[in-house]
């Protein structure tokens, strides 16, 4: 384990040659970041070019599980690339992971949809997502470890939190091109041109593969392996024994998983609320979480910078304190001055399930065959197909199910054993019964933009992504310094990726699917905040300060 330094923070200005680390390795993660949020960006309409198979709904929720499958082998990555990364070198092992990332995200542009070569299309898709998944897994700790080990002791969180701004760069730069898109495009995007920011990648691609060419390899691996002190079994060493595997286990428990569910809920999750939950046009929402970021993106650094002052630990776990005190007023805030009109109507005409529980299903079907015809599913799912917010009163032992919207009461049907056609005529009927009663008592289809502010809306946003930063500012240093230079990418990177692929990655999906089984659109939020706490408490007890440890061991 790194050692503590007698040494005091150095004044070491940044020369050119540590500007040119911190370029080449940031500009390349940029890129890299930029492919991945693609996907997040443009979940909705990949939903119905590749699972339009399924129910709306369900198709919604399995592309969320497309993105998240990308999450889901992080680790995997870490483990394969901080393997390579500890044994032959940083530098090498960044450069192939950027090859893969690039070439699998070009090949979603150009890959065929559903209507063309049926479920062989999703199935192709999940696998590219897989490949970039790994790619990133071994991307983040090499870059980092990378920049830490060129960086001058007292400089650590300064050089690295310029890493942690080209995530949000890289999601900045996405949305930036998927606006220019559809403001040329116009509706032709949502058919095809939602596949020219993934063919663009090409070219990112290029001008990152070019810059790390240029790179050398970090001073202190080339010294450790120079002396014969390089690993030749990192992972046998990284979690095969338990003075460094308790390190490991303490850094994602106490560390990355609230870092991450306050990254994914401060950004992805922000903007799948304003677009899916508020129905704020996704131009406007896309708009909000780019001022919000371009506002707030310089904290990374200033966080990151106080971290080599204070230490890295107490702004952490302030960041995590302050998402579980404040995640449900500020996004009940969102909801205020994004779409007043569901808040008025949720508060004066509530919405009430009438219902058996066993008798309703859980509103999600990945294969796209299962129907939903209890009374009981024909409610919720008419309701989540149009983000309702509602409660749910139990009647144990019956089939029958209704729907309360204010005073009005609207009883449902059992769908199962009709033919087609009744039960179209009878779903109709009753649709048509429940959106007249929600339009009378105020539910809107989506938001008035006369009534959205955003103003509010911004700064509210740029209160969550300050969140982000003070988390993740700080992060890679941390990282970085809590293990020493023999197994230093393989044992960062897979608590920093099973933090953010599995805690953070799924938050979306998780959240999502939390709200459409309760009715409650805030129910979702519980997950975030139920991880940062759990990383509060074990991070301030467990986990050390390390702004002074000498990493050169």
């Amino acid at each position: 384990m790194a050692t503590a330094a007698t040494t005091t923070p150095s004044a070491v200005p940044l020369t050119t040659g540590h500007k040119r680390v911190i370029i080449a390795s940031s500009v390349g993660t940029v890129f890299e970041w930029y492919d991945f949020y693609l996907y997040g960006s443009l979940a909705a309409i990949i939903a119905k070019q590749f699972f339009s198979g399924l129910n709306p709904t369900s198709g919604f929720i399995f592309a969320l599980l497309a993105f998240a499958a990308g999450f889901a082998v992080r680790p995997f990555g870490a483990i394969i690339f901080g393997r390579l990364g500890d044994m032959i070198g940083r530098k090498y092992t960044f450069l192939i992971t950027i090859v893969i990332m690039g070439l699998s995200t070009f090949l979603v542009g150009v890959l065929p949809t559903y209507a063309s070569i049926g479920v062989a299309a999703p199935i192709l898709l999940i696998a590219l997502r897989l490949l970039q998944g790994l790619a990133l897994g071994g991307e983040y700790g090499g870059a980092a470890t990378y920049v830490a080990e060129h960086a001058p002791h007292g400089k650590r969180g300064l050089y690295t939190s310029f890493i942690q701004i080209t995530a949000t760069f890289g999601l900045f730069l996405s949305l930036l091109v998927i606006l220019a898109c559809r403001k040329m495009l116009g509706a032709d995007f949502d058919t095809w041109g939602w596949r020219i920011p993934f063919v663009l990648s090409a070219l990112l691609l290029g001008i990152s593969v070019y810059i790390r060419l240029q790179l050398n390899e970090s001073p202190l691996f080339q010294q450790m392996k120079a002396e014969g002190r390089h690993s030749k079994a990192p992972l046998t060493e990284s979690f095969g024994r338990w003075d460094n595997g308790k390190i490991v286990l303490l850094a994602l428990l106490g560390a990355t998983a609230g870092q991450a569910v306050v990254w994914y809920c401060g950004q992805f999750y922000a903007l799948f609320y304003l677009t899916q939950v508020l129905k704020i046009d996704s131009v406007t929402s896309n708009l909000l979480i780019a001022g919000a970021l371009l506002i707030a993106t310089p904290f990374f650094v200033v966080f990151g910078a106080l971290s080599d002052r204070i230490g890295r630990k107490p702004i952490i776990m302030l960041g995590c304190l302050l998402a579980v005190l404040t995640y449900f007023p500020l996004f009940k805030a969102l909801t205020h001055y994004g779409n007043p009109a569901i808040e008025a109507a949720a508060t004066s005409s509530p919405v009430v399930v009438i219902a058996d529980p066993d008798r309703c299903s859980f509103q999600f079907d990945p294969i796209g065959k299962k129907t939903f015809t209890s009374a009981c599913d024909i409610i919720k799912s008419a309701l989540a197909k149009g983000g309702v917010p509602y409660t749910n009163q139990s009647t144990p032992g019956t089939d029958a199910a209704s729907v309360k919207v204010g005073a009005t009461t609207i009883p449902s049907f059992n769908g199962t054993g009709l033919d087609a056609a009744a039960f179209k005529t009878q779903s109709d009927a009753f649709n048509g019964q429940l959106k007249e009663a929600l339009k009378t008592a105020g539910y809107p289809d989506k938001a008035d933009p006369a009534q959205v502010n955003h103003g509010m809306l911004l700064l509210i946003l740029t209160i969550l992504v300050l969140y982000v930063t003070m988390v993740y500012g700080p992060i890679a240093a941390w990282l970085v310094e809590l293990f020493p230079t023999r197994i230093r990418y393989t044992s960062m990177s897979l608590p920093y990726h099973i933090g953010n692929g599995w805690f953070g990655g799924f938050l979306p999906t998780t959240a999502f699917a939390i709200v459409a089984a309760t009715g409650d659109i805030y129910s979702g939020l519980w997950y975030p905040v139920i991880v940062a706490a759990m990383t509060f408490v074990i991070g301030t007890l467990f986990l050390r300060e390390t702004k002074d440890v000498d990493i050169s061991k």
